[in-house]
């Protein structure tokens, strides 16, 4: 039996099931195709509108051909952590670094980060087989001196989870209710009720300590001499080891390790990019665990297997010399009910990841990942027996590093006990001038260039032919907080529309990759469907004031209701929209949650995303430079946001990003006012606006629906006066433009 056991496969990689999908796929293609013949045939006889929509719609269509491609072959990954611990002892278990970024106290409060570490501390793992290392990009002592105090609570809080099997190794979910049976068993003895009780004031206790910390600047004396007038952008590196399993203990508490790296005014640090470089070459110097292990610093560790989950797919057959990282499931708690803010991404993982999954592999998506430290290094998947001496000529000055890099090439660890004895040799390559003159953010380690610096170095990888896996587990392995407001949104997607579009435009273009480097041309078309949202912004700009522009000059640019081409555009749109609903049914998500995403999809392109365009256009004309923005992270333990009766409401500030979404509005309610005043100029070819274009109107009102919601609300929820002048301003051109084709 034991035999039969250590044969069977430590993961499976099981093929959907799709056929109907395909064939809705294929229809939605051809009727595109039919309209663009339609609009190609009577292109000579339309004037600007139906050139402009059938630009468009040319690019709609590039763009349904590369979600029919990347979703055509679904696969899902299923594990067997039982299976591994029966074929390698725990203490052959490979060992992990665990990487945690934060960067600034007040946007990502102190509690978030000890959360997020106390979890990772407590995974169901041989304790000395990790290391947990903290980067603060703040430089913050609040955010030290909760670590210290999370690490003396960590003592009691991991023997608990580990005799009681608790599931839930976050403590502020865990002990969001008074319910005693959240253990995974059923354990309600008094004994355990004592020492839940008592595990909760705990933790009470250190919440109180933090927060009053963090409210009067009351930190109790720890060693924080280091950060006496410190500023934040300008200072020494910080390095503390403020615990270490010394004596090795399987069952003791993980090493946990604060780092905030040295910054001087003149040198640019890259961002978390620079920050996650520093932590490989810490980390290579004290424990060189062969594999890693990133997070947010709200994304707490939800199964307490996940690192087992990994393993499976790290040490499966063959995976040695395929899979280069696995991404696990970007999932959130206490998301607002029915997604309000379009940012869940619950279907796009459902569908769009596994698709990546029967190519090359999803993306790296910037937290929530493993990867082997060796293919970080730069490793190429046809060297992978051999100890690259390239690689060890670019890694820097350290000897030590060098050595260390080395090691782990060829698979080997530091010992247990080396944690503190490299700290002096850590300054060094922690330092802001270490990598002048070296490979690290162009060859090794995370890549420079972007501020989505994740899926740059996840191409980068692929490009060098190795694969990744995508991972949902059952619960889930990551949970993070959404953006639970407006401006937090959008800066988050313009962020990554901006970060996608650098990349694009790039030496690292996937296209290039295709061509001259090992990925996938299937693959290839994946990534320019992530890549090209940037892009998007423009066709879905121009379509969007086309039924506004005609209702205005009594123009046209759909087919009329008598022409049967009229009908090809309604079968479109409705049989789109009822493939995309029978998603987000099979998803278990509501319809109410369907038509959010719907809506926030067109606000997101053509506000953040067009921004986000802005933004690297400036920078290539050298005007200005993209900028990292941190998404403010707050922390809830409510469950569907009942704790506050706006949740949900579109929320606004004087961000410029609001400005085209206020002006799209304010074009369209004009359009209607005047198709419903008759109020157009004659139709210079006797076939003026009609049906369609009205109808086009009304439904991108729906759509930006809390925009007009905005214009009469009041405080955060309402627009603000300054931006509704500029979008009237912008609107009085456009009329203007209009009216001077009109008389042209």
């Amino acid at each position: 039996m034991a035999n039969a056991t250590t044969s069977l496969p430590l993961f499976e990689k099981i093929p959907r099931k799709n056929t109907i999908q395909r064939g809705f796929d294929i229809i939605i293609f051809f009727l595109l195709l039919l309209l663009l013949v339609y609009r190609l045939y009577f292109l000579n006889h339309y004037g600007f509108t139906w050139i402009l929509a059938f630009l468009c719609e040319s690019w709609f269509t590039f763009t349904w051909v590369l979600v029919i491609s990347t979703k055509w072959t679904l696969v899902d990954y299923n594990t067997y952590p039982d299976r591994l611990l029966q074929r390698v002892p725990e203490v052959e278990l490979p060992s992990v670094d665990m990487f945690v970024t934060t960067a600034d106290p007040v946007l990502e409060p102190p509690i978030i980060t000890v959360n997020t570490v106390l979890s990772l501390l407590a995974v169901d793992y041989p304790s000395h087989k990790l290391a947990c290392y903290v980067s603060d990009d703040g430089c913050s002592p609040l955010t030290y001196y909760s670590l210290v105090e999370a690490s003396k609570f960590a003592k009691l809080w991991v023997p608990f989870c580990n005799k009681y099997n608790v599931q839930v190794r976050a403590p502020f979910r865990y002990f969001s209710g008074d319910d005693f049976t959240k253990s995974s068993g059923s354990d309600t003895s008094s004994n355990f009720q004592q020492e839940w009780k008592r595990m909760k004031d705990e933790y009470e206790q250190l919440c109180v300590k933090i927060e009053d910390a963090v409210q009067n600047q009351n930190i109790v004396p720890c060693d924080l001499t280091a950060f006496s007038e410190i500023d934040s952008k300008n200072h020494p590196t910080i390095l503390k080891v403020i615990w270490e399993n010394k004596e090795g203990l399987l069952d003791g508490l993980p090493g946990l390790v604060y780092l905030s790296r040295e910054k001087r005014p003149n040198h640019s640090h890259r961002y978390k990019a620079g920050a996650m470089n520093v932590l490989t070459r810490v980390s290579g110097l004290t424990t060189n665990a062969p594999y890693m292990l990133n997070v947010d610093c709200d994304m707490y560790a939800n199964n307490p297997k996940i690192v087992l989950h990994a393993m499976c797919l790290l040490l499966g057959s063959n995976s040695e010399k395929e899979i280069a990282f696995v991404q696990f499931s970007n999932a959130f708690y206490d998301g607002l009910k029915d997604d309000p803010y379009g940012n869940q991404l619950v279907v796009m993982l459902e569908y769009m990841a596994c698709g990546f999954s029967g190519l090359q592999g999803f993306f790296y998506g910037g937290t929530g990942c493993f990867h082997r430290r060796k293919v970080i290094y730069g490793l190429q998947l046809d060297n992978i027996d051999s100890v690259n001496e390239e690689i060890l000529k670019r890694v820097g000055s350290s000897k030590e590093l060098m050595k260390s890099v080395a090691h782990a090439l060829k698979g080997k660890t530091n010992s247990p006990d080396h944690l503190s004895n490299s700290i002096d040799t850590a300054y060094q390559v922690a330092g802001c001038g270490y990598e002048h003159g070296t490979s690290w953010g162009r060859q090794l380690g995370w890549l420079y260039g972007s501020t989505t610096e994740d899926i740059l170095t996840g191409l980068r990888i692929h490009s060098k032919g190795w694969k990744s896996a995508f991972l949902s587990p059952n619960p889930q392995g990551f949970l993070g907080c959404a953006p639970s407001g407006g401006p937090a949104a959008m800066t988050q997607q313009k962020r990554w529309a901006t970060g996608l579009l650098e990349v694009l435009l790039s030496k690292d273009c996937p296209i290039l990759a295709t061509l001259f480097a090992k990925l996938h041309w299937r693959q290839c078309l994946a990534y320019l469907w992530v890549f090209t949202w940037g892009l998007r912004s423009i066709p879905e700009l121009c379509y969007a004031f086309l039924p506004a522009y005609c209702i205005i000059t009594n123009s046209h640019f759909l087919p009329k209701v008598q022409e049967q081409a009229f009908y090809i555009a309604i079968v479109v749109f409705v049989i789109y929209h009822c493939y995309t609903l029978s998603e987000y049914l099979r998803a278990g998500l509501s319809v109410r949650s369907w038509w959010n995403n719907q809506r926030m999809a067109r606000i997101t392109t053509m506000t953040a995303w067009f921004f986000g365009f802005l933004s690297v256009i400036l920078k290539l004309l050298r005007i200005s430079e993209t900028v990292f923005e941190i998404t403010k992270k707050d922390k809830s333990t409510s469950s569907n946001g009942a704790h506050d009766v706006d949740a949900g409401r579109f929320t606004f500030d004087e961000s410029p990003i609001f400005v085209p979404g206020t002006t799209i509005l304010m074009v369209h309610l004009t359009a209607l006012v005047v198709s419903l005043l008759n109020l157009q100029p004659p139709a210079h070819d006797g076939l003026g606006s009609g049906l369609g274009e009205v109808l086009c109107s009304v439904w991108l009102v729906l759509c930006f629906w809390p925009f007009l919601k905005g214009l009469f609300g009041k405080g955060k929820h309402g627009i603000p006066l300054s931006t509704i002048c500029k979008s009237a301003a912008l609107v009085l051109l456009f009329l203007h433009l209009c009216r001077m084709t009109t008389m042209g």
